[in-house]
């Protein structure tokens, strides 16, 4: 009878010990798994800098994933499990909110930016953006790189300016349609087109281009830059979004170039 007493408070003593084990164990294996970020192109250097940091600070891995915003969220919607979804536009977060793939609770306007008129650094065009200004005329036989005016958030903004400017019938048969803004700076930098419209601060992290002229910000809709996190996200996930309004990140985000984000 001792004997079983014994062999019975044996066991309930293991199974305590064996509960109190598994509380970390399940943490170290929580925080060995990347946090995966579906990211807007045009976060790719600001973001790498950021998840360093933020990996340096917390030990938890991040992978980011780069791309259109409009390709991400159709990503999102075929079930790839990203725990974080960065869009350089509203719309798309619009679009990935009203499937319930995000957690609307955790979405946040995050950064603003500029729209700009970019040339090859070596380029001689001086344009002033105004109402009838002559970009068909400045690129004469060349053509206009930016993203696909149909789903890319900086074509779209493009197209607004250029309708707005009334300058958009002049030039729509001249477009590079690039898959992602990324893909239309390069495409400039290579000289492969005279002009081009990316964001400011995509002309301030590629060397190989300049700034011709900013676009009034009333030209088109605000560039607004939300971030969630998605629907089947891991816990630490949160705590990567909240990290984004950090110091250490606002600072990241001024120095290359992003605004506050605008506000509505």
């Amino acid at each position: 009878m001792v004997g079983t007493r014994l062999s019975n408070l044996l066991g309930i003593c293991l199974l305590g010990l064996c509960s109190v084990l598994a509380v970390p164990t399940q943490a170290a294996d929580e925080q060995s798994q990347e946090i995966l970020v579906f990211a807007a192109a045009s976060l790719t250097n600001v973001l790498d800098e950021i998840g360093a940091a933020y990996t340096q600070q917390t030990r938890q891995p991040v992978k980011f994933s780069y791309a259109a915003s409009s390709a991400l969220a159709r990503q999102l919607e075929a079930g790839a499990r990203a725990d974080v979804f960065f869009s350089a536009d509203l719309e798309w977060m619009d679009y990935v909110q009203g499937r319930g793939l995000i957690d609307r609770a955790t979405r946040r306007n995050v950064l603003g930016n500029r729209l700009a008129l970019v040339a090859p650094v070596d380029s001689k065009i001086e344009l002033k953006i105004a109402p009838g200004f002559p970009l068909a005329a400045a690129l004469g036989q060349g053509r206009l790189a930016t993203g696909d005016p149909e789903s890319v958030p900086v074509g779209k903004y493009a197209r607004s300016a250029l309708t707005s400017l009334g300058v958009w019938n002049d030039v729509a048969d001249k477009l590079v349609r690039a898959d992602n803004v990324r893909s239309a700076l390069a495409f400039i930098a290579r000289g492969e087109t005279p002009l081009g419209i990316v964001y400011e601060t995509d002309a301030k992290v590629e060397k190989r281009v300049r700034v011709v002229d900013f676009f009034p910000a009333d030209s088109h809709p605000p560039i607004v830059y939300p971030v969630a996190v998605t629907a089947h996200a891991r816990p630490a996930a949160r705590q990567f979004v909240e990290f984004l309004q950090s110091a250490t990140a606002r600072t990241a985000f001024k120095k290359y170039g992003f605004q506050d984000p605008p506000k509505r």
